[in-house]
């Protein structure tokens, strides 16, 4: 079994890193009118049948997936690659990447559960700089880290929010070539209005369903730092239309 080729035309394997920082695929899910979530950023399941197993087969072509600590909260995901067809020879695992400036993570969450019963890989924790004294901040590092997670300190940017600048340097340094991107929203808008851009590939997955008011959308914050995008390539998986865009002026890095 191989990825469809609709992914295997746009991430042909070895997929090249930068030199300061991974190579950096943006995926999510929305319907019709643009909802990525429920209230409240609770779960919103859009994807087929057909475009979840694709991007299953997206994560087996990464080194790491990432999401926000809202997403780990509210979904608890696996973020594995369950929903593949049965096979003798093992998928390739992403390695979980959890953005949680202030440790909120579960230490019973399900990508903790998995590392301990062999099923997935330890998740890394990226957080912020802590004060030495914040003694409960300590604590939930100790527990997280007792439960099996790697905790990676990093400094903040000018908004207060972990430094992307500095969480792609960390992870292409740790070895991380190929970076998933999966949300939630703020991670969604922190990524795309970066700059210089980090994002390499725009992946999106469009239901044909309407979800109206009861759900929510990418906070796309400063519209004014949006890329410029080019259009790769478009296919359909089951009821849904996935479209692949490459931002213009990539930064290097």
């Amino acid at each position: 079994m191989s990825p469809p080729e609709f992914l295997s035309n746009i991430l042909s394997p070895p997929i090249q890193p930068h030199t300061n920082r991974p190579h950096v695929t943006l995926t999510y899910a929305q319907s019709l009118d643009a909802k990525i979530a429920g209230a409240n950023g609770n779960q919103l399941i859009l994807s087929g049948k057909e475009s979840l197993v694709m991007t299953h087969w997206m994560r087996t072509m990464h080194d790491a997936i990432l999401v926000g600590v809202g997403t780990a909260l509210n979904d608890d995901p696996q973020l594995n690659t369950r929903h593949l067809p049965p096979t003798t020879t093992p998928y390739k695992l992403p390695r979980p990447v959890i953005l949680d400036s202030e440790l909120r993570l579960s230490p019973t969450c399900k990508l903790l559960k998995n590392f301990k019963l062999g099923t997935g890989l330890a998740p890394w924790v990226f957080c912020k700089i802590s004060d030495e004294n914040d003694e409960a901040f300590t604590r939930r590092r100790e527990t997280l880290t007792a439960e099996g997670a790697r905790i990676v300190s990093i400094p903040e940017d000018s908004a207060k929010r972990l430094s992307i600048t500095h969480l792609l340097e960390e992870l292409r340094s740790s070895g991380i070539s190929s970076l998933m991107v999966e949300g939630g929203r703020q991670i969604i808008s922190s990524f795309l209005c970066h700059k210089p851009l980090v994002v390499d590939i725009l992946i999106v997955t469009v239901a044909p369903t309407l979800v109206g008011s009861s759900g929510v959308g990418a906070t796309l914050e400063n519209l004014e730092s949006l890329p410029k995008l080019k259009h790769i390539a478009s296919a359909t998986f089951g009821p849904d239309s996935v479209i692949a865009c490459r931002p213009e002026n990539v930064g290097a890095s």
